[in-house]
């Protein structure tokens, strides 16, 4: 039976075969450092079913979150199959859907116009703008580079990603601000957003810029990242429509289901649900329900 290694040349290989079927470079970046991480952990060992089968034991065993666990293994897995190695695949973790999301991670309405205002009274006027697009468009922070002045004045923008295209709309007030902004950047044409050399701005630079708001805003900083705003959108929008098949439409999702994720109520919501059911009985010594205990009982 012949052995299986990995080598450098492959990993490569398979980085090729993502940028062919048009993966992200975030994407792209996630699976190699998920499998190089499997190859260091493997060593000179040979792979095999019952090899893969410890990582994710070893992985489990870890402080890593079962979702963690599960994308790791199957950028691992997509690998394995690349090379026809399908004998080693194994099988993720059943993870039963969350309930409610984790109130430390969610970030509000209230705290998202902190971050606003923090930003407009540093005078820091890019920042302002962009947390407005990503926040009231809903758009992925890869998606920022499609913000242009052309879009601005048809009012939509046309996103290309993942091998799809959509049209999104833009807020009319949105518009009005960035072509005012652009104006003043002298701007004519192309992305909104750059950099003092002209380029456009990375998920790095944006991801930066927002948490540097984090203590002046006083918003955790576990909070603060684009796909936050991403979320906030989408909860807001659907509270005006209540149809999630259009969120889907207007997110970009191929799959319901990936939106209903971004719908999961708080832990202080669901609470909050749980006590309005009214399930939970008075005291017994509450002369009502002695009273329907009383009948009850003698009603036999």
């Amino acid at each position: 039976m012949e052995q299986h290694t990995i080598s450098n040349h492959q990993i490569a290989s398979f980085a090729g075969k993502l940028q062919e079927d048009e993966r992200s470079p975030a994407t792209i970046e996630n699976y190699l450092r998920h499998i190089r991480a499997f190859a260091a952990w493997a060593g000179e060992q040979a792979v095999t079913k019952e090899l893969v089968a410890s990582w994710k034991e070893y992985l489990t065993g870890k402080d890593y979150r079962p979702g963690t666990v599960n994308t790791m293994l199957v950028s691992l897995n997509r690998f394995l199959g690349f090379l026809g190695w399908h004998d080693c695949v194994v099988k993720t973790l059943r993870i039963q859907r969350r309930l409610f999301r984790e109130d430390s991670k969610e970030l509000t309405r209230k705290e998202y116009e902190r971050l606003v205002s923090t930003a407009q009274a540093s005078g820091r006027e890019r920042l302002v703008l962009l947390l407005e697009t990503i926040c009231s468009t809903g758009i992925r922070v890869s998606e920022v580079k499609y913000i242009t002045v052309e879009a601005l004045h048809l009012g939509k923008a046309e996103i290309s990603l993942k091998g799809k295209i959509r049209t999104i709309l833009l807020p009319n007030k949105l518009c009005r601000k960035l072509l005012k902004y652009a104006k003043k950047q002298k701007t004519v044409s192309g992305e909104v957003f750059l950099t003092r050399n002209g380029t456009g701005l990375s998920r790095k630079q944006i991801w930066a810029e927002m948490k540097s708001l984090c203590e002046k805003a006083k918003v955790a900083a576990s909070k603060v990242f684009p796909h936050n705003l991403r979320h906030l959108f989408a909860r807001t929008f659907y509270k005006v429509c209540r149809d999630v098949a259009r969120l889907a439409d207007v997110l970009g999702h191929s799959s319901v289901e990936t939106t209903r994720i971004y719908l999961i109520s708080t832990g202080a919501e669901h609470a909050h649900t749980l006590e309005r059911l009214g399930l939970i009985l008075l005291g017994l010594n509450d002369k009502n329900v002695q009273k329907f205990i009383w009948n009850l009982i003698f009603s036999n």
